[in-house]
């Protein structure tokens, strides 16, 4: 059986960066294995439900609803045992799942703010993998993993904008290079240079790469390096912060 996979291939470091980032921030349990591959289960099963919104196919999409979030949901009971409070995290994404259900059912998945929603319910994950770890909530906490992957993937869809749905907008490329740039000097003068070092790449392909015929895959490939050069140095941060 072929399976059903999301088709959002962005969505992946989503996925991955924030959750890890808060297991460094919050030290690394063995729980995390398993609620990491109940939050990738979830991820999966999130996305044929959401198609459901959509009143198409509803058999097909109810079926791989049901294969990808059985299995997530039992899963997602082991951390929650261990630590019982962290079901405040997943009622934090709710209302982000909902604003994206009413653009999947109006045909507007790419919306931006759809994407902004995304992006903030994948870095609540972020907050959740670093409380199982510590068991409180603190500043570091919120900016590491939170705030930092908020910024980042925000970024990332300023700059995918730019290069495919926006790419004659010359307006949104200034939006997307403002904010890179502003990024870049807002982490200098908090005095984190290393985060300020972590956005660099991401203001330099942002401006370089603008105009360029590259294609969707391309551009994926680029992003998946960025993101992990991001992933290295805020992880480096953080460890130098314990």
């Amino acid at each position: 059986m072929k399976l059903f996979l999301p088709k959002q291939h962005g969505a992946w470091a989503m996925l991955i960066v924030p959750f890890w980032l808060g297991v460094m921030d919050g030290g690394f349990l063995w729980q995390h294995i398993p609620f990491f591959l109940g939050w990738l289960l979830l991820y999966l099963g999130t996305y044929p439900m959401l198609l459901l919104f959509k009143k198409k196919k509803i058999p097909f999409y109810t079926k791989w609803t049901l294969i990808y979030m059985i299995p997530a949901l039992f899963l997602l009971l082991i951390p929650l045992i261990e630590r019982p409070s962290i079901v405040f995290f997943g009622l934090l994404m709710i209302p982000f799942f909902m604003i994206n259900a009413y653009y999947t059912s109006r045909n507007q998945d790419r919306a931006f703010m759809n994407d902004i929603s995304a992006i903030f319910a994948f870095s609540i994950a972020g907050l959740a993998s670093s409380y199982l770890g510590q068991g409180v909530i603190g500043l570091e906490m919120i900016i590491f993993p939170f705030l930092t992957s908020v910024l980042f993937f925000i970024g990332c869809t300023f700059y995918v904008k730019s290069m495919i749905r926006e790419k004659k907008n010359i307006t949104f490329k200034w939006i997307s290079w403002i904010y890179h740039l502003l990024l870049v000097i807002a982490w200098i003068a908090c005095g984190l240079w290393i985060v300020a070092i972590a956005y660099i790449p991401s203001l330099l392909r942002a401006i370089f790469f603008y105009g360029k015929k590259l294609s969707p895959k391309q551009i994926g490939i680029y992003e998946i390096i960025n993101s992990a050069i991001f992933f290295i140095l805020i992880a480096i941060q953080i460890s130098l912060l314990k």
